[in-house]
């Protein structure tokens, strides 16, 4: 069965997380638009990658629901999530790619492992999908031989090779020298408009997140704290919507992670 189309490819819905005592979110709710790209954005640690986990059933969470192209994403079966995922595409932190397989064997991985193509159409794919991020030249390069931004471009490649609805990003700027950023920057923003994509961004890269987002979730404290354009939240008065804005080192969003009495742990 078919799911009805929605305005929103994904809704989650009064979600709440724990990771042993520690409560990661506390009933928050996100719905991201079809067609659009939207940031998740917040401090280091405050569960911005494992609310993609979430999307992507890995982890499940205490409370809530959250719907992917109108399917309960952690009520599907093995088979129908397995199905739920190759409309979704990752692009790991680190990139994730294969040390032992060259550039072309990377991006083809995915069609060998969920379609019984050909190989010359497994061929033709590849290469398209390598001369829309620019590296089709690189298709005999093994990891190593990839500067940083090569590599989380030729790992794009591989997360669009089997033309998903839905790409989530994390942290797709970190360690990157700014010509990569400015790349990688306009990759993501050419490709959901070219390909008709959804995308969500993790990052906590402000400039460049704010140049490319129709839409912003700021996370703090299990929270969201602020939600809207990045041209609303960067002229928010909100006291920490303000602080991570700006990138003031004093104010509502705390330094220290929360642990007990400074003097009596030293002396314990």
């Amino acid at each position: 069965m078919i799911p009805a189309a929605t305005d929103n490819l994904v809704t989650l819905a009064q979600i709440s997380f724990k990771r042993g005592d520690r409560l990661i979110f506390n009933d928050i709710n996100i719905t991201i638009p079809r067609g659009k790209i939207v940031g998740i954005m917040g401090p280091s640690g405050t569960g911005k990658t494992t609310l993609l986990r979430l999307i992507g059933a890995q982890l499940k969470p205490t409370a809530g629901h959250i719907h992917v192209n109108g399917q309960n994403i952690h009520q599907l079966s093995t088979k129908d999530l397995y199905l739920a995922r190759r409309q979704m595409g990752m692009l790991f932190q680190s990139g994730g790619l294969f040390t032992g397989m060259n550039t072309f064997e990377n991006v083809a991985f995915p069609l060998r492992e969920h379609t019984t193509l050909p190989e010359t159409m497994i061929r033709d794919i590849v290469l398209m999908k390598l001369e829309a991020v620019g590296l089709r030249g690189a298709v005999a390069l093994n990891p190593s031989e990839l500067s940083g931004g090569m590599s989380r471009r030729v790992a794009l490649a591989r997360a669009i090779v089997l033309d998903p609805q839905l790409i989530m990003y994390d942290e797709p700027f970190t360690g990157l020298d700014p010509i990569a950023k400015g790349v990688i920057v306009q990759l993501i923003k050419k490709l959901n408009n070219a390909l008709g994509l959804t995308s969500i961004l993790v990052s906590h890269d402000i400039h460049e997140t704010c140049a490319i987002a129709d839409l912003l979730y700021i996370l703090a404290d299990g929270h969201i704290i602020g939600s809207g354009t990045p041209a609303e939240l960067l002229k928010s008065e909100h006291p920490s919507i303000k602080q991570f804005m700006q990138g003031l080192p004093d104010g509502m969003i705390p330094f220290q992670y929360p642990a007990k009495d400074y003097a009596k742990d030293l002396l314990s």
